[in-house]
């Protein structure tokens, strides 16, 4: 919940001045309900720059006041949108099955979903992570049609904003435990095409040891992303230095 539309502008502008010189990348910007419209004006014309939303409600309408359809999103241009979020689990009582029923609606609607799982500080202390993780794909994630045509995002919830992060060794370890799961429900090749992206506090001087990890296909960027700056950094992070513009 950060930025207005006004203030996205001003952020897309510069930060389409940093990256423009990236290769082989793609950069999904979900921003606000109430920004998107401005953005996708903003971003009219890049091949690098692609927009989501936060959320999607799994009914195409009805009195679900608060809530958007993804017929919704997609006139206003979106490509991805993030489902079951931690802290849509953790503040607005996201569950699984809502996860699973928002994931399908946004598939069936052609959008990308970027379906987010991860354990918190308590399960991670109780040996518990591989057996959340288990949990969140098979109720979260099950029924996809086109199963390839989705990307996971883990978030280890303990190394968001506690002070503790997770060694690329780590994050590693749980991405290959999801892809080999991912691979029980839906087969060796959705599992190898699906991109499974980090998501725990993920910032310019970790980025690019990340990236070296076989199963870690990308970054789901938080508070990073709030600063062109940085988050340009995290764009680059084995190409050229971004300069001040």
């Amino acid at each position: 919940m950060f930025k207005t539309a006004a203030d996205a502008r001003a952020f897309v502008r510069h930060f389409k001045q940093l990256v423009d010189p990236a290769k082989n990348r793609e950069v999904v910007l979900c921003v606000p309900y109430t920004a998107l419209w401005a953005v996708a004006d903003e971003i009219k014309g890049s091949t690098l720059i692609t927009l989501g939303a936060q959320n999607v409600h799994w009914e195409e309408k009805g009195a679900f006041t608060g809530e958007i359809s993804a017929s919704m999103l997609k006139e206003i241009g979106m490509k991805y949108v993030v489902v079951g979020h931690s802290e849509r689990r953790q503040y607005f009582n996201e569950t699984d099955a809502t996860v699973n029923k928002r994931t399908l609606a946004a598939h069936a609607s052609g959008l990308i979903p970027i379906s987010c799982i991860g354990e918190t500080l308590q399960e991670r202390e109780a040996n518990q992570t591989f057996k959340v993780l288990e949990r969140q794909i098979r109720e979260g994630l099950q029924g996809i049609p086109a199963p390839g045509q989705i990307v996971i995002a883990y978030e280890p919830v303990w190394a968001i904003g506690t002070g503790k992060t997770a060694t690329p060794a780590q994050a590693q370890e749980a991405h290959a435990f999801i892809r080999k799961e991912y691979a029980k429900l839906y087969g060796d090749k959705a599992a190898s095409a699906v991109r499974i992206l980090y998501g725990g506090s993920v910032k310019p001087d970790n980025m690019a040891t990340l990236m070296k990890e076989p199963d870690i296909d990308g970054g789901l960027v938080g508070g990073a992303s709030l600063e062109h700056d940085a988050f340009a950094k995290i764009v680059l992070y084995d190409q050229a230095t971004v300069a001040a513009k």
